[in-house]
């Protein structure tokens, strides 16, 4: 079990780089990895804003170049690492793309799929459900999360008073 969890936190940790990436360029600061058996074969980051593209999650990106890499959109025996529990959309495409696992850190109480607020990865009318491990390195996913929202509440605050000035 031990040695499960320093797995799962290991490549955590490769997803909350890709978050670094994320927020150096103004995105919401989520990153996600496709890992099977011990290569990382997909990678993504959020890129929805700077894109226009509300389908540009971290897990999309991931996910799209793990299919092209294994020449398949099923992703068999594979697992999804991300930094924020999936939203709606993107635990479809979970579903969708028959991982085995989803693995993610900080839990998200507004949209969360994969067991906040609804549970759609697990669903028992679906025709496939997938593993799912929470809590992850969670603080660490959250507090970047946290900050980064504490920041552009304050950049917009800031901006206010330049504009009323």
């Amino acid at each position: 079990m031990k040695q499960e969890q320093e797995m799962h936190e290991f490549w955590m940790r490769k997803a909350l780089q890709l978050a670094d990436i994320a927020e150096q360029h103004d995105e919401v600061p989520v990153g996600a990895i496709v890992v099977r058996g011990d290569e990382i074969i997909g990678q993504g980051w959020n890129q929805s804003i700077g894109s226009h593209d509300p389908s540009a999650h971290a897990e999309m990106i991931a996910i799209r170049e793990a299919g092209k890499k294994l020449a398949n959109y099923r992703l068999i025996d594979c697992r999804l690492y991300v930094t924020l529990e999936p939203c709606p959309m993107c635990a479809g495409l979970l579903v969708h793309s028959r991982l085995q696992q989803v693995i993610f850190g900080a839990k998200d109480a507004k949209t969360g799929a994969a067991g906040s607020i609804i549970n759609l990865v697990e669903h028992e009318a679906l025709n496939h459900q997938l593993d799912v491990v929470s809590g992850v390195l969670a603080d660490e996913c959250g507090d970047k999360l946290s900050a980064f929202f504490k920041r552009r509440r304050a950049e917009k605050k800031q901006l206010k008073k330049l504009l009323k000035s």
